[in-house]
C-alpha cells in the first residue's frame, strides 16, 4: 500500500486528498477543500494580493501537518489559473515551498485539463463516449475530449471568480451585466472549438464546485451530499433551468440554500452563467452534427484524483 497526497491550489478554493492506493485503485483518506480566493483582484491587477496570499499559505501549512499526521509518502502540489496569471507568483512558490517542503508547479491549462480527465473518467463506464469533461474553476475552465485518453483539450480564461469580477457587480446582475458576462463566454467557446471537436461528445461531464452546486440545487437537496452528487445524470434541460435560477436569485436566498459553501455564495451566479454557456452550446452542435448527448453528468473525482494518480504513476 501507498499513501499519496495531492493539492489543487486554484483561483478559489484549496483541495487536499490523502489517499490509499491499494490493488490499483485509489481510496479516500481524506478529502478537504477551503476557500480561499487565491485570484481576488488577479484579473484586474496582473498580481497576487497580500491577504489573498496570506489566507492561502495558512491553509497550506494545515495541510502540510495533516500530511505528517497521516503519514503521507509523496506529495504533490498542483497551482492552476490564479498563479499562472500573476506576475508576482515567485511569492506563491517560496511560500508553499516554506509551509509543505514541495515545489508547487504552476501548470499549464493543457496539462491542467489532462489531470482532469485523468481523475473523472475512471467511474464514467456506464455512460457513453467520447466524454467531453469540463473543469469548471475560479479563473479558468478546461475542455477535454476522449474517452480512455485525452484527444484535445483546450483552457478557456473565463471562470466563476473571473467573470464576477470583470462584470457581475450587481445583485442580482442587471442584464447589461449579464450580457457582458456571457459575450466573454460566447467569445471563448467560440475559440475553444477549433480545438476541441466536442460535436463528437455522446456524454457531457462537469467538474468541480461550480457544477457540484448547480447539481445540488437540481436535486433539491437540503444539505451538501457528495455521495448524492457523484455521478448524477441530468437532462440539458434540467441545468439550463438550474443555472438560470441560481443567475437571478438575490444574495440572501442564495446563501440560505443548505448546500451552498459559504465562500460560494458571491461567485455561483457568474459560474451558473458559464456552465449554462458550455452546456447550451455543446448540446447545440452535438445535434447540429446529427448525434445526442446522453445526458450531462456531474462528477466529484476531479483534478485531485488526477494528480493523485500521478504521484502514483510517477
Amino acid at each position: 500500500m501507498t499513501r499519496v497526497a495531492a493539492i489543487d491550489c486554484g483561483t478559489n478554493s484549496i483541495r487536499l486528498l490523502v489517499a490509499d492506493v491499494v490493488d490499483g485503485a485509489l481510496t479516500d483518506v481524506v478529502r478537504r477543500m477551503e476557500v480561499v480566493r487565491l485570484g481576488q483582484g488577479v484579473d484586474r491587477t496582473g498580481r497576487l494580493a497580500p491577504e489573498a496570499l496570506e489566507r492561502t499559505l495558512e491553509a497550506t501549512a494545515r495541510y502540510a501537518r495533516e500530511c505528517d499526521e497521516l503519514g503521507v509518502e509523496a506529495v504533490r502540489f498542483v497551482a492552476t489559473s490564479a498563479t499562472r496569471d500573476a506576475s508576482n507568483r515567485s511569492l506563491f512558490v517560496d511560500g508553499v515551498r516554506s509551509a509543505i517542503g514541495v515545489e508547487p508547479e504552476v501548470v499549464s491549462g493543457t496539462e491542467e485539463a489532462a489531470l482532469s480527465f485523468r481523475g473523472a473518467v475512471g467511474g464514467l463506464s456506464a455512460h457513453p463516449g467520447p466524454y467531453l469533461v469540463v473543469d469548471l474553476g475560479g479563473g479558468s475552465t478546461e475542455l477535454v475530449l476522449g474517452t480512455g485518453a485525452p484527444v484535445a483539450a483546450w483552457s478557456m480564461d473565463v471562470g466563476c471568480v473571473r467573470m464576477t469580477e470583470r462584470h457581475l457587480h450587481t445583485d442580482p446582475p442587471v442584464g447589461a451585466e449579464v450580457d457582458a458576462a456571457r459575450a466573454d463566454v460566447v467569445a471563448a467557446l467560440d475559440e475553444a472549438a477549433g480545438h476541441v471537436p466536442w460535436a463528437q461528445a455522446r456524454t457531457l461531464v462537469g467538474l468541480a464546485g461550480t457544477v457540484t452546486t448547480v447539481t445540488a440545487h437540481a436535486l433539491g437537496l437540503p444539505a451538501y451530499d457528495p455521495l448524492r452528487i457523484d455521478g448524477t445524470r441530468l437532462e440539458v434541460g434540467q441545468v439550463l433551468a438550474t443555472c438560470e435560477d441560481l443567475l437571478a436569485m438575490p444574495r440572501p436566498e442564495r446563501a440560505s440554500l443548505g448546500f451552498m459553501h459559504p465562500g460560494r455564495v458571491d461567485v455561483i451566479g457568474a459560474g451558473a452563467l458559464v456552465w449554462h454557456g458550455v452546456v447550451s452550446r455543446v448540446d447545440a452542435d452535438v445535434r447540429a452534427a446529427g448525434g445526442e448527448l446522453s445526458g450531462v453528468v456531474t462528477s466529484e473525482h476531479d483534478i485531485l484524483d488526477g494528480i493523485a494518480w500521478s504521484v502514483v504513476e510517477r
